[in-house]
């Protein structure tokens, strides 16, 4: 659980307020979009929704481009924006 958040994974969109959005500056791309826009709407208490998705993985060999790499990213992004802005 991330400040309160229960993490479910990445199988859904999450979907915030407008007035939300407008009130949280986002610095990361990539995978640290993610946890940083989470952890900074949870700072704040404002309610996250999640809207469930179906969709297909694709391989290494169709395309995918994610590595462990982007994994750690995502891990420094959740653990900083925790402490920080």
């Amino acid at each position: 659980m991330l400040q309160g958040v229960p993490e479910r994974g990445t199988g859904g969109y999450k979907v915030f307020r407008r007035e939300v959005l407008a009130g949280v500056e986002v610095k990361s791309n990539r995978f640290g979009f993610e946890p940083e826009i989470t952890a900074k709407i949870a700072k704040h208490k404002w309610r996250i929704y999640e809207v469930p998705i179906t969709y297909a993985g694709r391989t290494y060999e169709e395309g995918k481009k994610i590595t462990w790499k982007d994994g750690m990213q995502a891990l420094w992004c959740i653990i900083r924006y925790k402490f920080s802005d």
